[in-house]
């Protein structure tokens, strides 16, 4: 429970206003719950006891006496006047108007308390997609795809239908309790004592029932979430699991892991509906044990307690037991929503490793060079990915990196927008290092255009534009007529409002490049990184989409990893990557003559 508390402190403040409107209105049902079933104590002395009728009017005045007399005394009045019968149909109308006020009430505390319920359920969703925005790109490697999907959809909602559910519980039913036991201790300190005793045993029990699934809570959602993943991974590689006939290995895979939600699952509900028999039992076993020690206090003659006032202590002890038994019930939905909430803190309390320097430098425009300083590199703290690299890109021209695969030259160009920071070195830009910029500033500067274009399921239109505010319909065509684009997309049914499918699965390999091309001509950055953006593509998009980057090219500061030597022929320098070192610098023409590693990679792609 501290845990849950922590939790409302972190969510509820925000609107405290809300939670004492709902807390106000729980009071007042709650006080008119027990003044409809306290109406009923004289009515029925004065209707069974003569010894009770008072026949004297009391000046009014704000006194207790005075006010119990008088209102004794309007009941007398009635039974002698009009008959018993008409006296109890008189209490009735009593307790119906008290019950309509504490139905309006009880209703006027949910109305607020949706709102402040949606509210807090809101801005977790926002939190949780915000911080997705800002970590590091290295944090997601780590983590399981289905980890992240389960805890934006699967743990929010179960957060939801438990935690945030329960604040209604907390602000609610302590009320009721309290002022019912207060109404009860007014009528008997004794039998409310006894009663005392009994509730903690019975919440005792409760508790130690639900304690255990708070864990299995955890597992279940683990294995959902390697179902999403599952799924996830299916999907993207249908064609891959059709063309190796690997539907059934599929199948069985995700079979054996359904198997094994099933089975968390069903234990995880048998334990939560184990709540309500067993709090209902509870429940009426000691309302069994009260009404016979009431009983005895009853005939024990000694005064403490008339037949009436028991009869409407029993009522007030039944209204008791409802709220009780929902608390008892919520512990159970808390335990098992605390589990979804951990897993959310994961991703919300993780550490953002690219941390920006608040009073960071301003980066205008990219004036003079990009300098590697003898910059290091390792994911995991160990294996080091890039060694002592250094290297200088004057602005105006372009870098090409060549070498094996894994030789660190992605890493390389995914340092310079700070995707990582560096382990040990420094990358430097007109002087400064990156790391005093501001991050929005840095990236700003720079355009993107990787192997795998990625697109959003959105229309043509908002894809070259993304990023980009204010962008004009005569901007996005003019970058799209740069990149070789524009004519293949007058040609499509909706021409740029045409919507490209989940990742562009619509579209060509080279249409999918030459829109991310448009994309980074919008943007017209001052410094251009493409990684093997021509290396998945076939003869004729390849012709075209080098096309269209000769044009991006132009005038601009570039790092271009490729594997195709015939596309960096051009470049002004190339460093060649060797197991996280650099071990051969210079133009095609020098590297060449040098007859090393890049003369064999010359050789062996028959330039």
């Amino acid at each position: 429970m501290k845990y849950f508390f922590k939790v409302i402190r972190r969510y509820v403040p925000p609107y405290w206003h809300q939670v004492v409107l709902t807390f106000l209105f729980n009071i007042l049902s709650a006080l008119f719950s027990v003044l409809s079933v306290a109406l009923m104590i004289p009515v029925l002395e004065i209707i069974f006891q003569q010894d009770k009728e008072v026949t004297q009017l009391m000046p009014w005045a704000m006194d207790n006496q005075v006010v119990v007399n008088n209102f004794y005394y309007f009941v007398t009045y009635v039974k002698t006047t009009y008959g018993p019968g008409s006296a109890l149909l008189y209490s009735g109308l009593f307790m119906v108007i008290g019950t309509l006020f504490k139905c309006g009430s009880a209703y006027l505390s949910s109305y607020v308390s949706v709102g402040l319920r949606n509210n807090v359920v809101r801005d977790i969703r926002k939190q949780l997609f915000n911080k997705i925005l800002t970590l590091p790109v290295g944090f997601f490697q780590n983590e399981r795809k289905g980890d992240v999907l389960q805890c934006a959809t699967g743990d929010i909602i179960e957060v939801e239908s438990s935690v945030v559910s329960s604040i209604d519980m907390f602000l609610k039913n302590p009320v009721l309790i309290i002022v019912y036991l207060a109404a009860m201790l007014v009528m008997s300190p004794q039998l409310t004592l006894f009663a005392f005793i009994l509730l903690p045993v019975a919440g005792t029990i409760i508790g130690r029932i639900g304690k255990s699934l708070k864990k299995e809570s955890r597992e279940g959602q683990d294995k959902l979430a390697q179902l999403l993943g599952i799924t996830d991974e299916t999907l993207g590689g249908l064609r891959i699991v059709k063309a190796f006939n690997a539907e059934k290995r599929m199948s069985s895979h995700y079979a054996t892991e359904a198997q094994n939600y099933c089975n968390i699952a069903k234990k995880i509900s048998r334990r939560r509906d184990l709540a309500h028999p067993v709090s209902e039992t509870l429940g009426t076993l000691v309302v069994i044990i009260v009404v016979w020690f009431g009983g005895s206090l009853i005939l024990g003659g000694d005064g403490s307690l008339t037949v009436a006032e028991f009869l409407a202590y029993l009522g007030i002890f039944y209204q008791i037991i409802n709220p009780a038994k929902a608390f008892s019930s919520a512990l159970f939905s808390i335990q098992k929503g605390m589990a979804a909430m951990e897993r959310i803190d994961k991703i919300l309390l993780a550490d953002d490793k690219i941390f920006e320097n608040p009073d960071g430098l301003p980066l205008d425009k990219f004036q003079d060079r990009i300098v590697y300083n003898d910059v290091s590199f390792s994911y995991d703290g160990d294996r080091k990915v890039l060694q002592n690299v250094s290297v200088s890109v004057e602005r105006g021209k372009m870098l090409a990196l060549v070498g094996q695969s894994g030789g660190g030259k992605s890493t390389f160009v995914d340092l310079l927008p700070r995707f990582w920071d560096v382990t040990s070195g420094a990358i430097q830009i007109d002087g400064h290092d990156i790391r005093d910029y501001k991050l929005y500033d840095l990236r700003r500067r720079m355009g993107i255009v990787s192997q795998d274009p990625i697109l959003f399921n959105d229309t043509i239109y908002n894809n070259i534009a993304f990023g980009v505010d204010n962008a004009t319909e005569e901007d996005v065509i003019r970058a799209a007529k740069v990149a070789n684009a524009h004519d293949f997309i007058i040609q499509q049914e909706a021409g740029y409002q045409t919507v490209v499918g989940e990742r562009g699965s619509k579209l060509s390999g080279g249409q999918r490049q030459r829109i991310s091309i448009a994309r980074a001509v919008l943007r017209n950055p001052d410094i251009l990184i493409l990684d093997e953006a021509t290396s998945a593509l076939d003869t004729e998009s390849e012709r075209l989409v080098q096309d269209a980057l000769a044009k991006l090219l132009k005038d601009r500061t570039s790092i271009v990893v490729a594997h195709r030597l015939s596309t960096i022929k051009d470049a002004d320098m190339i460093c060649v990557f060797n197991e996280g070192r650099i071990v051969e610098t210079g133009t095609h023409d020098e590297l060449v003559a040098k007859e090393g590693y890049y003369r064999k990679l010359h050789d062996l792609q028959n330039i």
